[in-house]
C-alpha cells in the first residue's frame, strides 16, 4: 500500500516525519522536497473568499444587473 506522510527535511538532510508511522517490516520509501510555505490551491482561495463576495453578490443591485442572464418565466 501507498501512503504519503508529511514530513520535514532539515539542512543536515534528516528526515522527521510529522506523525507515527508503523510498518509490518521495513520499506523503501521516496522523498520529494517542496517549496519552503505551501501555497493555496485556486479551490482553497475561492472558498475562503466565498463569505466576502457572497455579500456583494447577494444585493439587489446585483440581481437586476444579470436579471437579462435569467430565462424568461
Amino acid at each position: 500500500m501507498i501512503r504519503t506522510i508529511e514530513a520535514i527535511v532539515d539542512e543536515r538532510g534528516r528526515v522527521r516525519l510529522l506523525e507515527d508511522v508503523t510498518l509490518p517490516e521495513a520499506r523503501r520509501a521516496l522523498v520529494t522536497i517542496l517549496e519552503d510555505a505551501p501555497t493555496p490551491s485556486v479551490s482553497e482561495t475561492a472558498l475562503l473568499s466565498e463569505p466576502a463576495l457572497a455579500k456583494d453578490w447577494s444585493r439587489p443591485e446585483e440581481d437586476e444587473a444579470w436579471s437579462h442572464l435569467e430565462p424568461e418565466r
